[in-house]
């Protein structure tokens, strides 16, 4: 049997990560496309033989096809087909001349002596050592921050092969230094779910959480133990599964005290957003008062809280109690506590601003002032459609109801989003 080009296995591996059939594979190709290229694209039989072949290496993808693939899988086209092709964004997809992928942030850039550290390890697992778990570990929390202002997509590819190194240094790594490595693997595990729940990857968000889960429980990590398990009921509040929601957040709720504040309270945040879906205003307004206590402890001993937890403060805690108090339809506190809250917001969080926008933008139309609901949206329309698929439905829901309202500013918003989505074919 001849040995499968490296762009074929790659193809093949990474469907394969997702727990996809080939036809899922096509379904997903799909609905990647713009309308225009959808169009264009053959019938659904005719593309699943098309990937059979393509992850046979008998010929390579070529456009449209090379395009869709890296959109599904959040990567660029050098990284997924090993070639030189331009891609569209090189200050974004160009990588690091590391063993180990990562962005070109000069705040990861190693030093001779570290990048010879790193070049061992890579090559000889089991000779890992502190310095190259501490410089991954630097990665892991740049390439949080920067996630937060281009959104996962060019980053999940990345992210992805940083992680398989990991998983092999947790394979190889022996005395003081293997808990060490697991909690790092954990931690990479977490963040990959995350970028796969933003790029609608919903097995496979599910699949790295469980594995954190069970990574944190292996080497007795509470914090990251009940932060999987908030997050998975966030995944649960995304898809409308408000009794999941709940009760997985409640799961999270009943480790013991060596939970930090911070982590205690993302889960009762967690549980008042899923009562707060099935319209039960009590308790969901109780768990935010349990939330925002926790919140303050954790904001007195912030260098206590877990790495992940860096952007857990007031600000945050106050948008997420807006997001609440608008599925509450308490549409005038809802517009309070998220103005409030994007005030003091970064505007880097790119993709952040873009999400609570759209719910300010909700909350105004639902309040019946279509004007500042336009006003509030347009700012943000270009972030929410190139970064946040959630911001984007968002918006679009509040220009059809601006339409069923029979408002004037519908067709503004509508036009701004058709505008948006032009721009990034």
């Amino acid at each position: 049997m001849r040995d499968l080009p490296g762009w074929a296995v790659r193809l093949r591996d990474e469907r394969r990560q997702r727990l996809w059939t080939q036809r899922d594979m096509a379904k997903h190709l799909a609905e990647a496309a713009d309308a225009r290229t959808r169009d264009r694209l053959p019938e659904r039989e005719s593309l699943v033989r098309m990937i059979k072949d393509w992850e046979a290496g008998r010929h390579q993808p070529k456009d449209p096809y090379r395009v869709l693939y890296c959109r599904v899988f959040g990567t660029d086209e050098a990284e997924l087909f090993g070639d030189r092709r331009t891609v569209r964004d090189r200050t974004v997809t160009e990588t690091l001349s590391v063993p180990v992928p990562a962005l070109p942030l000069p705040t990861i850039a190693p030093d001779a002596d570290l990048f010879e550290r790193i070049t061992r390890t890579v090559e000889h697992p089991g000779r890992v050592d502190r310095q190259t778990v501490a410089w991954l570990e630097t990665c892991l929390a740049e390439h949080r921050k920067v996630e937060d202002t281009i959104g996962a997509r060019p980053l999940l590819g990345i992210v992805r092969r940083q992680l398989g190194v990991v998983v092999e240094l947790a394979q190889h790594a022996r005395g003081p230094l293997a808990d060490a490595v697991v909690d790092l693997a954990a931690q990479y595990a977490q963040f990959v779910a995350w970028m796969s729940l933003d790029v609608d990857d919903q097995a496979a968000a599910l699949a790295w959480y469980d594995r954190a889960h069970d990574w944190a429980l292996e080497i007795g990590d509470v914090n990251m133990a009940t932060t999987t398990l908030s997050m998975k009921a966030h995944q649960a509040w995304s898809a409308g599964n408000a009794r999941r929601c709940v009760r997985l957040a409640d799961a999270a709720r009943w480790h013991d005290g060596r939970v930090t504040p911070g982590v205690r309270g993302m889960a009762a945040q967690m549980a008042a957003r899923g009562h707060a879906l099935a319209g039960d205003a009590r308790p969901a307004r109780t768990l935010l008062a349990e939330a925002e206590a926790l919140i303050r402890r954790a904001a007195e001993h912030a260098d206590d809280e877990p790495a992940w937890m860096y952007f857990y403060d007031e600000t945050w805690f106050r948008l997420q109690r807006g997001m609440t108090e608008l599925q509450l339809g308490n549409w005038p506190k809802a517009i309070d506590l998220l103005t409030e809250g994007l005030s003091g917001l970064p505007e880097s969080y790119k993709r952040d601003r873009a999400w609570y926008g759209s719910c300010l933008a909700k909350a105004h139309a639902e309040a019946g002032d279509a004007a500042a609901a336009v006003a509030v949206s347009l700012p943000v329309v270009v972030d929410a459609v190139e970064l946040n698929r959630h911001a984007r439905k968002e918006l679009i829901d509040v220009a059809a109801l601006l339409k069923q309202r029979k408002s004037s500013q519908a067709i503004l918003l509508q036009e701004a989003i058709a505008a948006a989505g032009r721009t990034g074919e």
